[in-house]
Parts: structure tokens; C-alpha cells; sequence
């Protein structure tokens, strides 16, 4: 029984154990996703208050380090590209941003593929955080990426920062940057592939004193002050705490610059809107426009049809009336043909009124006419036949037959 409890009791505890590793796992996921967001809006904020003194280019150490943060949240559980041999090797995360940003209309992607200077992948990641921000389209082309969740979903494991809630933060925190102008250079040091970047965290923080602990330590050193010995005098004891004039002064300066930058991101922001605006009603007209013309088009194709149909009907009409007037002509034609054919009683007449003929030139005997050749003979005989009618012809065919026999017995 001891033993089962034993037993009982390891169990329970390692199924304690194992949840715990998964909640372990989760927080510390969550904290890295959290720490590399507010890192990354401390530094679109210093760089902000860096660009109202002097330009931003590869010598800034505010852009260093914000280059440096963006490449790690965009490397944030990215998954490696398999082998033919089935190996895992590591991928940079411009592999995503190629296939993922093509859609942006002017895209830089082919100038970066096309750069000499530029050969590995992280490389070439790097040239194109510098161009984006130089065209001032880096938050376009994050948001594009980010709504081809398919691709997203096919470059980068579960709990990556660009799959979770914590990338609309980041594409809204890159807008911001618009506003500065950089400049850089894409020959130097910076685009090197061959380190990763490192984040520089010591100017993000300070530690703030809250008021109710500079009251107690006040309290603190007035307690051992009033212990300490009686010969100690009020006058040794000074103030804890000196008010520093140059500290308020610099908060007001601090203050003032984040006014004036804050006034310039209101002037961007109302500019870009008022832009936004105009193309919104550029649109309108041009979808007003486009409806009127596809009304437009299908009058016009609904006219043309009607018309279509009409002559359809009229040839139709015709073609019936050439039909009938073809049949009708066929008829005609036939029995006219009919008519004028010879018969064959009169066929007959004349062979024997030609075999008469070549037997009397045989006997060189000619009636009152002599001909030169067989083929004239037959010619006025045709001649003569075609110009009677059928009937009569065949009667005088066989009146001039037997007359033309009896004068050849007579003979």
C-alpha cells in the first residue's frame, strides 16, 4: 500500500511537472515577444528625437540598434530550409520578405536581388531595411508581408511576433518613421552578413524612484541622524536631497521637443490624410465615370442585338424568296427543255435521210445541189430541222426522206 502511494505521488508529480514546462515555455515566449515590441517602439521613438537635430544615416547609433531590433523580431522563430538530405539550415529572413512583398506596387525586391556589392541573404536584408526606409515605405511593405498570413504561416513557427497580436503594434509603431528622412550608404560596413546583430538594451534603461521610496529613505536618514551622537549638530546634518535646476531645465527641454516633434507627426499625419482624402474622391469620380460608361456599353450592346436580330429576320426573308424563285426557275427551265428536245421518231427520219445521202454521193448522183463535204450536208440538215417545229419537222423529215429514196431507184 506504501508503495502504491509512492507511486501515486511521483506520477502526480510529474504530470505537475510537465504542465509546468509548458506554462515556463509560455511565459518566457511571451516575454521575449514582449520585450523585442517595447524595445522596438523605445527606438522608433529615439530615433524620432534623433532626426529633429541631425540626419539619420549608418553612423547613427539609434539606427544601428533599431535595425538591429527589427532583424531580430523579423528572425523570431523563423523556421530553417530542409535539405535534399534532409538537414535543417538556417534562413534569413529576407527569404520572407522576397516572397511575401512582392505585391507592393514599386517594390525595391529585384534592385536588391540585382545588387553586386551584396551576396548573402542577411545581407541583402539588411540593404533592404535601409531602402525601405529611405523610400519611406517600410510600414507598407511589414503590413503587406503580414496580411499574406499563408506565406507567414509557411516562413515561421507558432508563436512568432509577425503571427501573433503583437504585429499590427509593430506595423503601426514603423509608421511613424515616414516622417524622417535617412541616408545611407549601401557599400558600407553595415550590410555585413557574416555577424548577427546585436540589440544594445543600457539606453532603455533607468530606473525611476517612486515618491513613497524617496520618503522613506528620507525618514531613514532623519532616524539615524537623531540617533547618531550628541555632540552631532543639526547644522552637520544636511539635506538629503539638493534640487538640481539643470535636471528640471533639461525636463522642460525634453518636454518641449517632444512637443515639437509630436506638432510635426500631426502635420505629417493631417497632410497624409488630406492626400488619402483626395485619392479617396479621385476614386469616386473614376467608379462614377466607369459605372456611366458600362451603362453606356450596355445600350449600346442591347441596340446592337436589336439590330442584329432585325436584319437576321430580313435575310432570313430574302433567302426564302431566292429559294422559291430558284425552284421556279428549275421548273421552268425543265419543261423549256423538255419542249424543244427532239423526239425520237424524227431521230430516226434523219439517219435515214443521211444513210440516203451517202449513198447517192457513193453513186456521185446529186439532186440540183452538190456539196463539197459530209459535214455541210449534216449542218443544213440540223439547220433546217431547228427551224420547224417538232411535229412538222418530222413529217417533212420523212416526206424528203422517201422522196430522196424514190428518186434514187428511179436513178
Amino acid at each position: 500500500m506504501a508503495s502504491r502511494g509512492l507511486g501515486g505521488l511521483s506520477g502526480s508529480r510529474g504530470g505537475a511537472g510537465g504542465g509546468g514546462k509548458k506554462s515556463l515555455s509560455a511565459r518566457n515566449a511571451a516575454v521575449e515577444r514582449r520585450n523585442l515590441i517595447t524595445v522596438c517602439r523605445f527606438s522608433v521613438k529615439t530615433l524620432i528625437d534623433r532626426s529633429c537635430f541631425e540626419t539619420i544615416d549608418d553612423s547613427s547609433p539609434e539606427f544601428n540598434n533599431f535595425a538591429a531590433i527589427l532583424e531580430q523580431i523579423l528572425s523570431h522563430r523563423l523556421k530553417g530550409q530542409v535539405t535534399w538530405f534532409g538537414y535543417e539550415s538556417p534562413r534569413s529572413f529576407w527569404d520572407y520578405i522576397r516572397v511575401a512583398c512582392r505585391k507592393v506596387s514599386q517594390n525595391c525586391i529585384c534592385s536588391i536581388e540585382n545588387m553586386e556589392n551584396v551576396s548573402s541573404s542577411r545581407a541583402k536584408g539588411r540593404a533592404w531595411i535601409r531602402v525601405a526606409l529611405m523610400e519611406k515605405h517600410l510600414s507598407e511593405y511589414i503590413s503587406t508581408a503580414l496580411r499574406d498570413f499563408k506565406t507567414t504561416r509557411r516562413f515561421y513557427e507558432d508563436g512568432a511576433i509577425v503571427l501573433g497580436e503583437e504585429a499590427n503594434m509593430l506595423a503601426g509603431m514603423l509608421l511613424g518613421l515616414n516622417a524622417i528622412d535617412f541616408s545611407f550608404c549601401l557599400k558600407g560596413e553595415g550590410l555585413d552578413g557574416h555577424f548577427p546583430a546585436v540589440i544594445d538594451y543600457t539606453p532603455y534603461l533607468k530606473f525611476t524612484q517612486s515618491s513613497d521610496s524617496i520618503s522613506s529613505d528620507e525618514e531613514e536618514l532623519r532616524t539615524l541622524g537623531s540617533s547618531g551622537s550628541e555632540s552631532s549638530t543639526p547644522e552637520n546634518v544636511g539635506p538629503p536631497f539638493i534640487t538640481d535646476e539643470n535636471s528640471w531645465f533639461n525636463k522642460c527641454k525634453r518636454v518641449k521637443q517632444k512637443y515639437q516633434l509630436t506638432l510635426e507627426q500631426k502635420g505629417y499625419l493631417e497632410e497624409l490624410l488630406r492626400l488619402r482624402e483626395n485619392q479617396l474622391s479621385e476614386s469616386v469620380s473614376q467608379n462614377k465615370i466607369l459605372l456611366q460608361r458600362i451603362e453606356d456599353s450596355d445600350l449600346a450592346h442591347k441596340l446592337e442585338k436589336e439590330q442584329l436580330e432585325y436584319i437576321i429576320v430580313e435575310l432570313q426573308d430574302q433567302l426564302t424568296v431566292l429559294k422559291n424563285n430558284d425552284l421556279r426557275s428549275r421548273q421552268e427551265l425543265t419543261a423549256h427543255l423538255t419542249n424543244q428536245w427532239p423526239s425520237p421518231g424524227a431521230l430516226d427520219v434523219n439517219a435515214v435521210a443521211l444513210d440516203t445521202l451517202l449513198y447517192r454521193k457513193h453513186n456521185k448522183q446529186w439532186y440540183e445541189k452538190s456539196y463539197q463535204s459530209l459535214d455541210q450536208l449534216s449542218a443544213e440538215v440540223s439547220l433546217s430541222q431547228t427551224s420547224l417545229d417538232p411535229g412538222q419537222s418530222q413529217e417533212d423529215g420523212k416526206q424528203d426522206a422517201l422522196n430522196l429514196i424514190g428518186e434514187g431507184m428511179e436513178k
